[in-house]
């Protein structure tokens, strides 16, 4: 019997690929990754090194489908000094409060739940993840489950919700877990940078290094920048 659909928000980061796995053992996942750049919309240079992890995930997860969704309006918010977009905050990269996170998330939850009744999937997963402070943790959870209510009731979906499996896990964990579920965390980028190879400087890099250590297991990354 061919398992049911879920659509997965993948940004390339550790949480996403870890979101994923999870995702995976209980559906067939339909990937969407969000583009905010020029260089990743119009087509005419490089790709973010974001957008390249993604489809290295894509090739490794092999999805039902995958969409890139073209979002340059939340690089103009972000210039203007609203919210960080989603890409950046609900990964290992940096730790921000619930708040921005969650109105940062917005325009894709939005675009998720519409995919999730144009596939008629069962689940929305995404690696949003807040640690195990209690208060943070209460308001991100209670938030999730009001997500789930407003797709669940006023649009018509009973069967539908929203999963974030990494909810109250430390960047440790999420590694841990990631090795657990065989996560391709080769396939995932947490510089801050976009070059060719991470810059181990960034604190995007520096809380990936602190999270593998943490975790007593080896960064794949780092083999691959030794080899």
């Amino acid at each position: 019997m061919a398992k049911e659909l879920a659509i997965v928000l993948n940004n390339g980061s550790i949480n996403a690929a870890v979101a994923t796995a999870l995702a995976a053992q209980r559906y067939r996942p339909v990937m969407l990754h969000a583009v905010t750049a020029a260089a990743d919309t119009d087509g005419r240079e490089t790709p973010s090194r974001a957008r390249v992890a993604f489809e290295q995930q894509v090739a490794s997860f092999k999805p039902y489908r995958e969409h890139v969704l073209e979002m340059p309006f939340l690089s103009l918010l972000t210039a203007a000094g609203g919210p960080k977009p989603a890409a950046a905050v609900a990964d290992l990269r940096q730790q921000v409060p619930v708040g921005p996170q969650m109105l940062a998330l917005l325009p894709l939850l939005a675009a998720a739940g519409r995919f999730a009744a144009h596939y008629q999937a069962n689940a929305i997963y995404l690696g949003l993840r807040v640690g195990g402070a209690v208060d943070e943790l209460a308001q991100a959870t209670e938030l999730v489950q009001i997500w789930t209510e407003l797709l669940q009731l006023p649009c018509a979906l009973p069967e539908l919700e929203f999963v974030a499996p990494l909810l109250e896990l430390e960047p440790w964990q999420v590694v841990d877990l990631g090795f657990q579920v065989n996560a391709p965390l080769e396939r995932t980028w947490s510089c801050g940078a976009d070059g060719g190879e991470p810059c181990w400087a960034c604190r995007g890099c520096r809380t990936r290094e602190a999270a593998f250590q943490q975790a007593g297991k080896p960064d794949p990354l780092r083999g691959v920048r030794k080899g």
